[in-house]
């Protein structure tokens, strides 16, 4: 009885290598078809190749678009948490010292608000979204889409 498996196997292995050969003159018989049919860069093998490449690297870039955005809300958000405090503390001084405080017009932390909500603004603008009661994170997507519709 082993040796019986042993035969079917055998002919088994033997059937897929001349599949896998069959296959491979396929291959290259519709390879040299394909060159000599159509120029270089319109060569359906090729372009199949390199559509399947690029949807990998999408794939990749998504990823890194995410990561990007991600530092992007962090550094926005570590930015305006420095520049609140330092107001504050710049109003403490300037009250413990008797100086009246400056102008919310000139201060960093609203001239910060003022080029996030522009930048905000041209972000919607070129996406031709409308501006809505949203939070940044949804900014965030709108870029992305943006990002990846654009290329």
């Amino acid at each position: 009885m082993g040796n019986e498996y042993n035969e079917a196997t055998d002919g088994l292995v033997k059937l897929f290598r001349k599949a896998n050969h069959d296959l491979d003159i396929v291959h290259h018989r519709l390879q040299t078809e394909f060159q000599q049919q159509y120029p270089e860069n319109a060569n359906p093998m090729k372009l199949v190749s390199r559509i399947k490449k690029i949807q990998e690297e999408i794939s990749i870039l998504k990823g890194q678009c995410h990561e990007l955005l991600a530092a992007k809300q962090d550094l926005i958000d570590k930015a305006q948490t420095v520049l609140v405090e330092n107001r504050n503390l710049v109003q403490r001084m300037q009250s413990s010292v008797g100086i009246p405080f400056t102008s919310e017009d000139d201060d960093a932390f609203t001239n910060f608000k003022q080029v996030i909500d522009e930048w905000t603004d041209q972000i919607r603008s070129k996406t031709g979204n409308e501006p809505q009661d949203s939070d940044s994170g949804d900014l965030n997507k709108l870029l992305f889409s943006a990002i990846v519709q654009s290329n």
